[in-house]
């Protein structure tokens, strides 16, 4: 899995302990070291790094895991969005054939609110040491997209958002018929599935990853909103809209359900975009955001259950969250 080390103090302020400890968490819980022997039983990470400072520091908070580090520059640590999303072919009906490669897409700062130094640099740096590393095909497309923006379930479908997709700060004047056909071009989907808005003062216009994902092909989850949630009426939609669609193979999707956090708020009492669906599926474990909310031990047990075989793994996300997002955020993933 790839990720970037929390580095900029002028971005984090006095956060960035804070979310290098929620990091630090989030990177044992995935490698799953042995508990005897230290050894990892989870997946690897490839860890940016932006200068030779940061290196060093990540190098002596990351003893004894397995890391890999590449110096490639970088404005903030939303690898899920400025980095390559990673594809693994399928042939038909006969399964994965087993190569791999990477989509590169265009980033401009979701909608140029957030435009940072390097940021549309990472995805084609990333790209070219997977593939000077293992062999990696590189393909390039010339639209914007953002990884945290699309969700899809390995046989066809995509999930998406209205709010984001058809946004007219990522590419004016393209409509949903010219997005779904760069879409089947660059994921290799058949069944684009849209959804309208994402949650209230989302960072990135309506990311689908803080609002519905699915757990297997046919399944998918969302949230209902708690009593206080700022987000009732769409999260209601959500629901409602996901439980009419039908995937690519016709199949009427299972919607299952956890709770949301209800209303979150920053120190000035503004609502933040707080998901437990924004968690990652990690080898062996699976690791779910806790916002210090009624809800989140709820939430941990019920996103469990979703996936048996993994172990559930709570970790803090508020200041984290505070940046833009949670767990899926930082992260982008690649097959083995």
């Amino acid at each position: 899995m790839w990720l970037a080390w929390p580095s900029h103090a002028d971005l984090w302020l006095e956060a960035l302990e804070p979310v290098r400890e929620a990091f630090l968490q989030f990177v044992r819980a995935i490698t799953n070291p042995d508990p005897v022997s230290g050894v990892p039983r989870g997946e690897g990470i490839e860890l940016l790094v932006g200068d030779a400072e940061n290196e060093a520091l990540a190098r002596e908070r990351l003893r004894g895991l397995l890391v890999r580090f590449h110096r490639i520059p970088f404005g903030d640590i939303w690898l899920r969005d400025t980095a390559p999303v990673f594809l693994k072919r399928r042939d038909g009906e006969t399964g994965e054939t087993g190569e791999i490669a990477c989509a590169s897409f265009v980033f401009n700062g979701w909608g140029g609110k957030y435009v940072l130094p390097f940021d549309d640099q990472v995805s084609a740096r990333v790209a070219a040491a997977s593939a000077a590393a293992s062999g990696t095909k590189v393909y390039r497309f010339p639209f914007v997209l953002e990884g945290g923006s699309v969700e899809v379930d390995g046989e066809g479908t995509c999930l998406t958002t209205r709010q984001c997709l058809l946004n007219p700060n990522r590419n004016p004047g393209l409509g949903s018929d010219v997005l779904e056909e760069h879409l089947r071009a660059s994921l290799g989907v058949q069944t684009v599935l849209w959804l309208g808005d994402g949650l209230l003062n989302d960072h990135t216009d309506g990311h689908i990853d803080t609002v519905a994902r699915f757990i297997a092909p046919g399944r998918v989850v969302c949230m209902i909103p708690a009593r206080d949630d700022p987000n009732r009426e769409v999260l209601e939609i959500i629901r409602r809209d996901l439980a009419s669609f039908r995937d690519a193979r016709g199949r009427r999707l299972r919607v299952e359900t956890i709770p949301s956090p209800g209303r979150v708020v920053d120190e000035g009492g503004k609502p933040m975009p707080a998901s437990y669906v924004n968690f990652y599926i990690a080898n062996t474990t699976v690791v779910v955001p806790r916002y210090g909310a009624p809800a989140d031990s709820d939430a941990l047990r019920r996103v469990g259950n979703l996936f048996p075989g993994r172990r559930a793994v709570g970790v803090p996300a508020k200041d984290l969250l505070a940046g833009g997002g949670a767990f899926h955020c930082i992260s982008q993933q690649q097959p083995a």
